[in-house]
């Protein structure tokens, strides 16, 4: 199994899906196409047929979509729960995913992932809106789940590894959550997000 990535400092989509590879355990290869220059789109076009990074590579499949990779991930693996076991919980963590997969804009546009970054921004009223739909999604689920572990669902999820990415740009762009909304129990789960593993290994690598 291969996946190709883009350059661990910005690839917010190639992060999601490694870090489900590292969470299941799986042995893979890694192959990382550096981004913003002038070889790129030619070299990624050389692994993907969209054109974009990240790429899963298996048994002659050709996988080019985060979700899509995860999704996959999760049925090939089925005995490591990449969702959640629970058919409530796992509903809702896919509503999760999918709500960050297709939405927040603004956020995205406005607060580019830059790990190794500190940043401030002046944040439009869509953005700030994003934040807001963000920080009350992580309080409704973890006020929820919380008795069953740190994370969205409670256990670790292919929900967390999409909103891995958007804590990183809260911490790059100094945004305190307590300004939208949040209790602190958001900005807890944005830091158990931070403090895993499997993201302390790709952020070494930045």
């Amino acid at each position: 199994m291969e996946i190709v990535i883009g350059t661990k400092n910005w690839s917010s989509w190639s992060l999601r899906p490694w870090l489900a590879l590292k969470r299941a355990g799986v042995s893979f290869t890694e192959t990382l196409v550096p981004l913003r220059w002038e070889g790129t789109s030619e070299a990624i076009g050389q692994h993907s047929p969209s054109g974009r990074v990240p790429v899963l590579k298996d048994n002659g499949l050709t996988l080019w979509d985060s979700l899509a990779i995860c999704e996959y991930l999760a049925e090939r693996f089925p005995a490591l729960h990449l969702w959640p076991a629970d058919p409530l919980a796992r509903a809702l963590a896919r509503c999760a995913a999918a709500e960050m997969h297709s939405g927040f804009v603004a956020l995205r546009k406005e607060c580019p992932m830059e790990i190794d970054a500190k940043r401030t921004v002046d944040l439009s009223a869509d953005a700030q809106a994003d934040i807001r739909r963000i920080v009350s999604l992580w309080l409704q689920l973890r006020r929820q789940y919380q008795v069953t572990g740190p994370f969205l669902l409670g256990t670790w999820s292919i929900a967390d590894a999409f909103y891995t990415p958007v804590a990183t740009r809260f911490r790059t762009f100094g945004i305190d959550l307590a300004e939208f909304g949040d209790d602190g129990l958001a900005a807890a789960y944005s830091q158990t997000l931070l403090s895993t593993p499997e993201f302390l290994e790709w952020e070494a690598a930045v």
